[in-house]
């Protein structure tokens, strides 16, 4: 098995860690950014620990104020919309698979403010329509519309910024 397929794998064998070790390293995990409940499970088992261990420790850092799945959705959100430009959907779906509850995924969805959002779908739909270099403008309109779809904007809306990107064409 070749280096690449053993990260890919998804279970990377380290080797067990005390209690305390393992106490201090996720301490220090949770302190350099927000993460969620199941990354940090994950990263325990990593370490050896087996669930016995691994609850306490989980307490632990939400009464400390490590742990914080609201904090950890909204920071989610925030830097999925503003650096990488993703939309809802894709958000929902990447907090669905980190074991987010729906009503904390709902709630930091919230955040994000309509008339950016619509700004932000404009902006890209409009840089991918001049960059793509397709004649047909029924090819285009599928080309910018999977884009758009991939970086998980609503169809209803990517419609409606298609139809405004071809009826004024500037």
């Amino acid at each position: 098995m070749s280096l690449s397929e053993k990260e890919n794998s998804g279970h990377v064998p380290k080797k067990k860690i005390s209690l305390a070790k393992a106490k201090e390293r996720i301490a220090a995990y949770c302190a350099y950014q927000e993460r969620c409940i199941s990354e940090v499970r994950n990263k325990l088992e990593e370490f050896g620990l087996n669930p016995s261990q691994i609850d306490p420790i989980l307490e632990k850092l939400a009464e400390e104020g490590f742990l914080n799945e609201n904090r950890f959705a909204e920071a989610f959100v925030r830097g999925r919309f503003t650096l990488k430009k993703w939309g809802r959907v894709r958000i929902r779906q990447e907090l669905k698979m980190r074991d987010i509850p729906e009503d904390t995924i709902q709630m930091a969805l919230n955040l994000i403010d309509s008339d950016e959002y619509w700004a932000v779908l404009q902006f890209l739909a409009e840089r991918k329509w001049k960059l793509t270099q397709e004649t047909n403008e029924l090819k285009k309109r599928a080309k910018v519309q999977r884009f758009l779809v991939f970086r998980g904007f609503e169809n209803d809306l990517i419609r409606d910024v298609i139809e405004q990107i071809t009826k004024d064409p500037s």
